[in-house]
This record gives C-alpha cells, structure tokens and sequence, in this order.
C-alpha cells in the first residue's frame, strides 16, 4: 500500500543539506494523520530502519563534509517514501558534542600555546614526547591515546569543530527529518533516537559503546531491541567511521549469532565515505559480508 501524499509534498530536494526547509512540518504532519496505510504494529514482519549521524554537519554544506551526503539523502528519503508501508521502525543516531572535546581543538596544544589543527592525529608518542599536550584530564587523556593503540583502535584524529549540542549542524538533516515524521505519524511507529559522543574523554563512533571507555558501557538494550525485527536496514554518515564501526559492534556482539548478522541490509547507496578511507572502509564491508553474512545491496534494489 502506498502512500497518499506524494514524494514531493514531504522532500524538497533542492532543499537538502541546506538551512532553511521550505516545508511546514506541522502542516506536513496535519497531512500523514490522514494517510490510511495501516499501523506498524499490525506488521506480520518488523523491519527496522537504522539511520547514523545523517545530521546537518556532515552534509556537504556542513562542518565536516562528507562528499556524496546530499545525494544518499535523496536516496535515502526515497527509499523510506516506497516502502513506509513496509517500514516498522526508524531509529536515528545523533552525534551530540561540547567544543572540550577529546577530538576537538581546544582539547590540546603543543609546548608554545597553538592548538592543533583540523586532521590532525595524535600518538602516544606525541603525548610522551611532549609534541601535543592536553589542556583538561592529562592523565586520563594520555590514557585513551594509549588504550586506542594499544586496542587497534582508529588514531585520535583531532575533527573540526561539529555537531555542537543546540546548534543547527547537529540537527537532522531537514529533508530527512520531514519523511522520518511522516512516516512516524503515517504508520502510528515512535522514531528512537540514540543521542551518543557527549563524553568528553572518548570519542563514540559506533552507536552501542566508546571507542575506549573504562567503565565498559555497551548499549545493550538497544541491541535487544534490535532481535525483535526480521530486518534491519542501516544507512547513515560516514560509512568510513560511523557507519562501519556502528556495524562492527553490532556484529562483535553478534558474531555467533548468524541468525541475527543474516537479517542485516547495509544499502551502499545511503552512506558515503570520508575522503582518503574509501579503500579501507570498502574492504572492511567486504569482510563483514564474507565472515558475518549480512547482505550488501542498494536502496533501488532491496525490495520489502
């Protein structure tokens, strides 16, 4: 059953990653309480939506650009626009960030004052050595950078300021956010949200647990919310960090558990990589596909 309202009363594209949406939400709203696709909970097969970071700081307009934002948006939003009827849930991931931040600027500087720039990474090394020193928490900072090495984590990369808690960049992106509502109040589904990163002392890429955190939090109730679906379709921002680690947790929890990995839909057409780390990411999805058997596929493709 499709949807009454068309594709171009919800989205306008010509308004995605931009700040201003030409589309009344409210009136929007109005319009999906009057949609008669029937209601998620009378679905004979849950399908979850699983939607990373796609906020307003990593289109390509935003803080920390991710190349390819704009269009997995469209595609997104289509996808989700063919199939609301078919849809159980969405949940969305919201990277939510202080300035004093692990991997923020501010956080260090070297022996005359100056604070690192942007894509800058920092060792272990590079704290014992004395070439960056961090401003809050010396031990505890120190700490994490060791742990990550230690760990076989991603180096600290100190990232431009983004997604700052109450600012425009760490909102959905607004087109995005119109079909996510609509779809909410068209099918009668709650949207889950997972605010994560606002720790200052680790950086959270992956949705369910810190890169390094010595308190050893796991979101473990959204993982067992997570069993109750026949499908679960991920799509987000960047597929090279976020995106990729959110999936590796998933699946390390999961990792005997092909009757889990197997209902996994990564849609490749929904995510983009940052600059320099398409080769790496590629293989990595490569290697869940191969030893996790979850399925790799495009949004025009995936048929529910």
């Amino acid at each position: 059953m499709r949807l009454i309202t068309r594709y171009e009363e919800i989205v306008d594209k010509n308004s995605i990653g931009k700040s201003l949406n030409p589309v009344s939400l409210s009136a929007l709203l109005t319009k999906a309480e009057k949609e008669v696709i029937p209601a998620a909970q009378t679905d004979n097969e849950n399908v979850l939506l699983l939607i990373i970071d796609m906020q307003k700081d990593f289109m390509e307009t935003g803080a920390l650009p991710v190349q390819g934002s704009l269009q997995d948006v469209y595609y997104l939003t289509r996808f989700i626009y063919d199939n609301a009827s078919r849809i159980s849930k969405i949940a969305i991931s919201l990277d939510t960030h202080n300035p004093f931040q692990i991997f923020h600027p501010c956080w260090w500087q070297d022996k005359d004052g100056n604070n690192p720039l942007p894509f800058t990474t920092i060792t272990a090394d590079d704290c014992e050595n004395g070439k960056w020193i961090p401003v809050l928490e010396p031990e505890l900072s120190r700490d994490y950078v060791y742990h990550l090495g230690k760990l076989g984590k991603k180096t600290l990369v100190i990232w431009p300021y983004h997604c700052l808690q109450g600012t425009e960049g760490a909102s959905l992106e607004n087109q995005l956010a119109n079909m996510i509502y609509f779809h909410s109040v068209a099918r009668k589904t709650t949207v889950d949200s997972l605010v994560k990163g606002s720790d200052p002392l680790t950086e959270m890429y992956g949705i369910l647990k810190p890169e390094y955190d010595p308190k050893g939090y796991v979101n473990v109730d959204f993982l067992m919310k997570m069993e109750q679906y026949h499908k679960i379709i991920i799509a987000g921002e960047a597929k090279s960090h976020c995106v990729m680690e959110s999936v590796k947790q998933i699946l390390y929890h999961y990792s005997t558990r092909k009757d889990i990995t197997s209902r996994i839909y990564i849609l490749e057409d929904c995510m983009s990589s940052i600059g320099g780390f398409e080769e790496s990411t590629e293989n990595a999805f490569l290697q869940f596909k191969e030893k996790h058997v979850i399925n790799i596929i495009k949004s025009t493709e995936l048929k529910l």
